[in-house]
Formats: C-alpha cells, structure tokens, sequence
C-alpha cells in the first residue's frame, strides 16, 4: 500500500491502491468532500492530510516522478540585499548550510531574484562544488524580462526561454537545472511553443524537470495533455500561492493537480510575514513591514481571527503561530513541499519547527473554518452533486440524500 508520508499524489488511482481508506465523516464539508479534516472536493481522489510530524530528511517524490525532495524547499527571494530587504551574501550562505545539514536538499530560486544575485549566490556556495551540487535539488524559473526596451527578454518564447536558461546555468554555476519553472503563463506565447522549449531542453540535458508556477488551472491542464499526446516531458509539479489567508487556488488549482501528477508547492505560506504571529489587532495601525502594502491590506479581521486562533493553538503545543501556520499548510491534500523564506537563521529555526507540529483534527478543523474561502463556480454548486447523482446511495464511502424535489416516483 502506497504510504502517504512519502507519497503525495494520489490522484485517480484504484480504489485499493490508495494509500488511505475512503472518508467516512457523517457530514459533508461545504464542497461535498466527505471529510473531517479538509474542505477540498477532489473527484476520484482519496483525503491526503498529514497529522503526524516528518522530520526534514524524510523525502517525498515530486508529483508523478521520481524526483525525492524534502518536505520544506528554501526560498531564494531573500538571498542577497538587492531589494531592501534580504539577508547578505554571509547570512545567507550560512542559512543554505544549515537547511542543507539539517537534511534539506530542495533550494528555489529565480532569475528575477534580487536581479538575478540569488542565482549567483546559490551558484557560488553549491554549484562551484560538484559534490554538493549533486546532492541539491535546484529549481529556478524564467519568465521575468531582465533588460529593459527588449520585447523578447522575458516571456515564455523559444528565444526567451533558451536565453533565460544559459543565464541562469552561468550564475548557479551548473551544466544542469534540476526542475525549471515557467514563473507565469504568458498569454502571448501559444504554450506548445513553451513545451516544446522545454521539452529540447530536456534533451539536451540541461534539466532534469520542468513545472509551472502562477498559471490557470485551465491552460495547465491543456499544457499536461498537449505533453502526454505529443510524447514531451509532462510538467511535475505546481507552484502556487497558498495559506490560510489565501485559499482560493483550492477550487480549481489544487484539484487539477491531484487529477494531473502535479506536486503542489505553496509560496507565501505565511503571507508575508502575515501569519507569523508579530501583527496583532493592537499594533497592525503602526506596524511597517518590509512588503508593505501586500502584508497591510491581508491585515482585516478575518486575519486577525486567524492570527487568534494560531496563537491559541501555538500555546497548546508550546511552538509558534509560524510552525503551526506552516504545518497547516504543509497537511493538505496534494502538498509535496512548501517554500520558506527566511532572513534570518533563527527564522529558518522557527520554520523548520512546523516539522515537528501533530495538529489534532479538531485544531485543523477550527483553522479550516475561520479562513473558509469563498470559491468560484461551479464549486459551490457540486456540493450537491452526490445528492442529484446518486439519491441516497452511498458511494465510495460517500453518502448522498434523496433530491427533495424527486420525492416519491408515482410512475
């Protein structure tokens, strides 16, 4: 039996080959999923919340591949004080070490990242050693237009895509890019162009794995089955924006994930700093955050209920709101690795600690309730799905009422 602490995608395998048995929960969850502890709705595909802790050096595969990546990734939007706001070249490197001998083999990064700084930090602390660099998984992204007045300098073309890698090698100092990201979908390339980029680059062995970031669900999915058809390498992974204050990719994204062999892989799992315990109702009006307006304008009531509840639940289990935001994150359904972003070495301390957090299912249950979002359609529609289609038979475990309105059949 496949063991969900290591094995995420769960997708549309048989029944008796997933990896936990059907919900049983007596009532359904406002999308239909019968299930006590989450709230997607996810056709064909079985709950896959964690509860228990996994220590940083328990590897998982990377969506439907082989790829074996730790369970949090390190973020490279803070490496380099190129915005204002990251740590230094020192700090830095000294954070990579310790991710890395705490068991973390997983480092994103950018082209666009501190104009391009992060890329060259990681290149000079882990691809100038061809021993280490083996043994990091290192993911960075194009997209992001470099060069002022030059039309084809970002994007998703051949052009772009060929120029944005050779970069990209020549700072992280590497002949290989472990997975590569299209950082945002590009309304203006058609995406077999985009695949079939990729897909050379492949061939030619300059990466290993390719997946999308900041995409519809729905060209995402035409891109998946574009690939499968035409025999090209299929994308592995999915990353998205994705916490307690932003759970909208829940209606569409995280489904299509499951259903494709997408590993999800959430950024911003604190929202900026948001969730991390240090903005309260008393010092929000003058706080000054480094991102500014995107953390102030996430600072409304419903945050701060939030922000109540991950104290409460933080003093329970003597931690942070930090490691019990990122563990919340880090149990639902199609998660393979969450991207953390720190500054500072006791941030990175304060992160990793999410490992070791066992919510209850009643903890999970009250964070779920308190930042409930409110999805497009037809996801409210479909929690009646079961109702009309099977009138009050159960189905893999997932009971049904009778359609008021079908009543008693006279004929």
């Amino acid at each position: 039996m496949v063991n969900i602490m290591t094995a995420r995608f769960v997708g549309r395998l048989p029944l008796e080959r997933r990896g936990r048995g059907a919900c049983t929960a007596k009532n359904k969850n406002r999308n239909g999923f019968l299930c006590g502890l989450c709230e997607l709705c996810v056709p064909h595909a079985r709950c896959d919340v964690r509860s228990t802790a996994m220590p940083l050096n328990h590897y998982v595969t990377l969506g439907r591949s082989g790829l074996r990546v730790s369970p949090f990734c390190l973020g490279g939007m803070t490496f380099g004080e190129d915005w204002g706001w990251g740590s230094s070249v020192a700090d830095t490197e000294t954070i990579i070490a310790s991710f890395l001998e705490r068991g973390g083999n997983f480092i994103d990064t950018a082209n666009s990242y501190t104009k391009g700084h992060s890329e060259k930090i990681v290149g000079d602390f882990i691809g100038r050693d061809a021993a280490r660099r083996d043994r990091v998984v290192i993911a960075t992204k194009f997209f992001v237009n470099l060069y002022e007045g030059d039309p084809n300098g970002g994007g998703s073309s051949r052009k772009a895509i060929i120029a944005a890698c050779e970069e990209s090698l020549r700072r992280l100092r590497t002949d290989y890019i472990d997975l590569y990201w299209m950082h945002s979908w590009d309304k203006f390339t058609p995406i077999d162009e985009t695949l079939r980029a990729l897909d050379d680059l492949v061939q030619a062995g300059k990466v290993r794995y390719i997946g999308f970031s900041d995409t519809p669900a729905w060209k995402v999915a035409q891109a998946q089955t574009i690939a499968q058809f035409r025999g090209w390498t299929p994308l592995v992974a999915l990353q998205i924006e994705y916490s307690l204050i932003e759970r909208t990719v829940e209606g569409e994204l995280v489904p299509m994930a499951l259903e494709l062999g997408l590993g999800v892989m959430p950024w911003a799992p604190l929202r900026g700093g948001v969730l991390s315990g240090k903005y309260t109702r008393e010092n929000a009006a003058t706080s000054n955050p480094d991102r500014g307006e995107r953390v102030t304008q996430s600072l409304d009531e419903r945050a701060f209920a939030i922000i109540d509840e991950l104290a409460r639940i933080a003093k329970a289990h003597d931690t942070t709101a930090t490691a019990i935001a990122l563990a919340w994150v880090q149990s639902r359904p199609g998660v393979a690795s969450t991207i953390i972003g720190v500054r500072r070495l006791d941030q990175l301390e304060q992160n990793l600690a999410a490992l070791d957090v066992k919510l209850t299912a009643e903890e999970v249950a009250s964070l779920d309730k308190l930042s409930r979002p409110m999805l497009n359609f037809p996801a409210a529609f479909l929690r009646s799905a079961n109702m009309f289609m099977h009138a009050g038979a159960t189905v893999n475990g997932e009971k049904s009422i009778v359609w008021p309105l079908l009543g008693r059949r006279t004929t």
